[in-house]
């Protein structure tokens, strides 16, 4: 059984060997000229306006990271439809209590406000107000 794995083994092998010698080459041959222009930050040709570095809010990556999470869904969604007609109405039924699962973890995201990217003012208390 593993002999029918030689042709990829082969195959990543080549490309192993055929990346290492090409990033050689061009290592080897390439100019070696540098200096303080050379490693400056610009954009588009034009001198930076302000600091590169600028802060991102939170916000922005857990919305990242629940994009992530039902792209995914994606991925497996594939390969059941390739063998649909072959798993039968017990498949089906399978994926769809998995997409339950993902459209139940979407509404609760967005009942939380996950997706929201707007900012939230903290608003006074009723008893606080002057």
């Amino acid at each position: 059984m593993p002999s029918i794995y030689l042709p990829v083994l082969y195959a990543l092998a080549v490309a192993v060997l055929l990346g290492t010698v090409l990033i050689a080459l061009s290592w080897a041959t390439g100019l070696k000229t540098g200096g303080r222009v050379k490693y400056s930050t610009y954009e588009s040709g034009m001198p930076l306006l302000d600091r590169s570095r600028k802060r991102l809010s939170v916000a922005f990556f857990l919305i990242a990271i629940d994009f992530v999470v039902f792209d995914v869904e994606a991925a497996f969604l594939y390969p059941w439809v390739t063998v649909l007609r072959d798993g039968g109405m017990p498949l089906f039924w399978a994926v769809m209590v998995f997409v339950g699962l993902i459209v139940a973890g979407y509404a609760y995201v967005w009942k939380k406000g996950g997706l929201e990217l707007a900012t939230k003012i903290a608003r006074p208390a009723e008893g606080n107000r002057p």
